[in-house]
């Protein structure tokens, strides 16, 4: 008989998302006069359609699948096509971040290289995650059987954790713009954690997904904007926030040419070689048409296209925290982020707010608690729906709340 991985057993029995769509249904089954007017501001999905450049791209690019002179296969490195390569490089060069197109490479998203990743490192790693954080990054180490250590979050240090010089580690998941919190490292925040991870000789796991939402001159945008992080970190990014992707699936990695562990024997070892090896056995790359339309996302055009796209969610963001300033509640994020991670009224519990909202408002977000322990008592929303649905849920909540 085969055995089980009896490490998916010290796993919630659901995803955090598929629990608030069992509570909304129930609510809606209940009350069936109501499902037309809730609003939802939980999960991080983008609603505004994909820019026309990138939609022209794609279009071309399946259009040359359709030609035999033009048609594309399997890809010869697999690690995505140059001229996608190429494009990203040059972002990262228009903010002062130096990445070689050979560094990265693309996949079909971040979350699936969040989680995938840690394929490459030992189960005897010890794992750093801060808490709260996106599942994905407690969920794939638990499945491993990995120890996890937590770095804690909190409203005293502003939702942005501080490493401990007493603790080590040998990874460290980072997200900046945080996913729940919006919290965003300053650089000299993120400078503290480059020169722990050396210290350590760990490596950094850098979550940058929400990088384009960045406005604050002193927040950086790539951790390779930091003296040191070539030799200690890697960074995944995604289009799905930038350019809303989300239903399209694209990504990318980068993880620098001089970053390497030492193997048992104690021969160095490239960590960008083995993450090669792990994608080519288990990974055939992203479509060429999707590609296509990543590459139009980074040209002059696009940039211009998308910012559109950015301003709609930063306003939805700042209309939400003037929401929170007014009731006088806490928060962080609604700047350089698309989430506001706000504090529970009167002490509730992060569920029993989420049922408040639910039940007397019809609007829908995230319990803090299903991020962690540090997470109770908070709750999340996005800023990613509709600008005049964004706009009535805080009319809402404020004569909920009675203000």
């Amino acid at each position: 008989m085969p055995k089980l991985n009896e490490n998916f057993l010290k796993l919630e029995k659901n995803y955090l998302f598929i629990n608030i769509a069992k509570r909304i249904n129930a609510f809606i089954e209940a009350n069936p006069d109501k499902k037309d007017r809730i609003i939802r501001m939980g999960i991080g999905d983008v609603t505004l359609p994909i820019a026309p450049c990138v939609v022209e791209a794609v279009k071309k690019g399946t259009d040359e699948m359709g030609v035999k002179e033009t048609f594309k296969g399997y890809e010869d490195s697999g690690t995505g096509y140059d001229f996608l390569k190429n494009a990203i490089a040059r972002y990262y060069a228009s903010f002062g971040a130096d990445v070689k197109p050979s560094e990265i490479r693309i996949s079909d998203g971040a979350k699936s290289d969040c989680g995938n990743i840690v394929d490459i490192f030992g189960e005897d790693n010890i794992v750093l995650i801060t808490d709260p954080a996106y599942p994905v990054y407690v969920d794939s180490n638990l499945m491993s059987g990995r120890k996890i250590i937590y770095a804690n979050c909190t409203k005293e240090n502003g939702f942005c954790a501080v490493p401990d010089p007493s603790c080590h580690t040998d990874l460290i998941y980072l997200c900046s713009p945080n996913n729940p919190t919006g919290a965003a490292f300053t650089t000299a925040q993120l400078k503290a954690w480059v020169d722990y991870a050396i210290a350590n000789q760990a490596i950094i796991i850098y979550d940058a997904a929400y990088e384009a939402f960045i406005t604050e001159d002193d927040v950086p945008r790539s951790i390779f904007e930091i003296e040191g992080a070539r030799q200690c970190a890697i960074e995944i990014c995604s289009l799905s926030k930038t350019a809303g992707f989300t239903g399209m699936r694209c990504g990318y990695t980068v993880i620098p040419e001089e970053l390497t562990v030492t193997a048992s024997d104690g021969t160095p070892v490239s960590i960008s070689q083995i993450w090669g090896r792990r994608q080519g056995s288990k990974f055939n790359g992203v479509a060429y048409p999707i590609q296509c339309g990543a590459a139009a996302v980074f040209s002059d055009e696009g940039r211009e296209q998308i910012k559109v796209n950015l301003e709609y969610y930063k306003e939805n963001a700042r209309i939400i925290a003037a929401a929170l300033d007014e009731l006088g509640i806490f928060y962080t994020g609604g700047k350089n982020s698309p989430y506001i991670w706000l504090e529970c009224p009167d002490g509730m519990g992060s569920w029993e707010f989420f049922d408040l909202l639910l039940t007397e408002a019809n609007v829908v977000g995230t319990p803090g608690a299903g991020f962690g322990k540090n997470g109770e008592g908070f709750f999340r929303l996005t800023s990613f729906g509709d600008r005049a649905k964004t706009i009535e849920a805080m009319e809402r909540i404020k004569k909920l709340l009675g203000k």
